[in-house]
């Protein structure tokens, strides 16, 4: 372990040496790494007791991945092997996209009757532990590698919850969860269709809903992108090209990799009916791409609240000693050239849904005040009103239908 930290601090110190500038300059990496050498000497000579070092040089490793983003990952040699059976095997999951947020695992969004739904756990959740480790100790990497596990094998997690003064434990049984259908329904002349995920092939499952409604006799179009953080990128610039079709939809950039732009096909474009596109925070990597590109093209309104912030490619760079670092080497940008990852979209119709307002204190003290277990179930009971999908059909019914251009497929 000890023979990486100072590879890479050697390494460094090459490349810094041969460096334009200074080598007295707070920004040069040679400086950096010798303070990080005499910390390691510190602590193996004056720390209170003989330190573990493997432990002290993994934290080390894990936290200079972390520091620069929360896809990029350090993999010990245990946790690598793990990360590749899993990716070979696809064992089963918990249904459910987790990223890191405040140093923890962080719940972006679950499929419906999976897994995680089952067990009451929803968007926003903090996994504080899986099967007893903090997820502040693991990389993103390992702790999915840790949510995935054979069929029927059981997963025991503490929770932390937004306005829940103690952790909760659960349990989760693991399943192999099949990505939900795309759905369509007729409301009025609207046509509603609903995606939760874009995994490969749904682009055209969401083609052959348009063209189902359109049939119908719907005259403007609601994509509901909602919770929907699985998939493919390329699904994500599939789906926008169905509603856009010239310009850019998204470029990918990197400090060594090859720029890509990605262009709208005119064939693949199919409507031209007036478009609004639900988005929440649990929107996330592709959906987001086709959030990004309605918005900068002004083909339609992005109706919600601000999206997650995923859009990067990450490269695995196996070590020696057969542990591994995955490293995130390009981002995804939109048309106007805005920066997915961390950011998000953000819709030009601000509407919080209901699971949000419900962490806004409604009392005249702030929230101070603790709900009865009678109010805690009346609220949890009451039926939820969707504002959202309420306001993009709204928007949707001040616009003209498309008649004389429309595109027939």
């Amino acid at each position: 372990m000890l023979i990486i930290v100072f590879a890479l601090i050697g390494g460094l110190g090459v490349h810094a040496a041969s460096d334009n500038n200074s080598a007295n300059s707070p920004d040069n990496a040679y400086t950096h790494m010798e303070v990080y050498s005499e910390v390691l000497h510190r602590i193996r000579t004056e720390y209170v007791e003989e330190p573990n070092m493997h432990k002290v040089t993994d934290g080390a490793l894990h936290g200079l991945l972390e520091s620069l983003d929360a896809n990029s990952s350090y993999l010990s040699p245990d946790e690598y092997k793990r990360y590749q059976e899993l990716n070979q095997n696809g064992k089963a999951g918990i249904g459910a996209t987790v990223s890191k947020r405040f140093g923890y695992a962080a719940v972006v969004s679950v499929i419906p009757n999976g897994p995680a739904d089952k067990a009451g756990i929803g968007e926003g959740d903090i996994l504080e532990t899986i099967d007893g480790v903090s997820t502040h100790d693991l990389s993103l990497a390992a702790i999915r590698a840790k949510l995935h596990g054979d069929q029927g094998s059981r997963l025991e997690a503490t929770i932390i919850r937004t306005r829940k003064i103690e952790p909760q434990k659960i349990t989760i049984v693991r399943e192999v969860v099949t990505p939900p259908a795309i759905s369509g329904q007729l409301m009025g002349d609207v046509g509603y269709i609903k995606a939760l995920t874009l995994d490969k092939g749904k682009a055209q499952d969401i083609a052959g809903q348009i063209k189902s409604l359109e049939a119908k006799g719907a005259k403007k179009l609601v994509l509901d992108l909602r919770d929907d953080s699985q998939g493919d990128e390329a699904e994500g610039v599939a789906v926008a090209n169905l509603f856009i079709g010239n310009g850019q939809i998204a470029s990918l950039k990197g400090q060594k990799y090859t720029p890509q732009t990605f262009n709208a096909d005119p064939s693949k474009k199919i409507t031209d009916e007036p478009l609004a596109v639900l988005v929440n925070r649990g929107t996330a990597g592709p959906a987001e791409i086709v959030a990004g590109a309605v918005i900068d093209d002004g083909r339609g309104d992005l109706v919600g609240s601000k999206t997650f912030g995923d859009g990067s490619v990450q490269k695995t760079l196996p070590m020696e000693d057969g542990a591994a670092l995955i490293l995130s080497v390009a981002k995804y940008y939109t048309p106007k050239g805005a920066i997915i990852q961390d950011n998000g979209i953000t819709p030009n119709v601000k509407v919080a849904s209901s699971d949000e307002l419900a962490f806004i204190p409604d009392d005249d003290d702030g929230g101070a005040a603790a709900t009865t277990p009678d109010q805690q179930q009346q609220k949890e009971t009451k039926p939820k009103e969707d504002d959202q999908l309420k306001k993009a059909i709204d928007v949707l019914k001040a616009k003209a239908p498309v008649v004389d251009d429309r595109v027939q497929k």
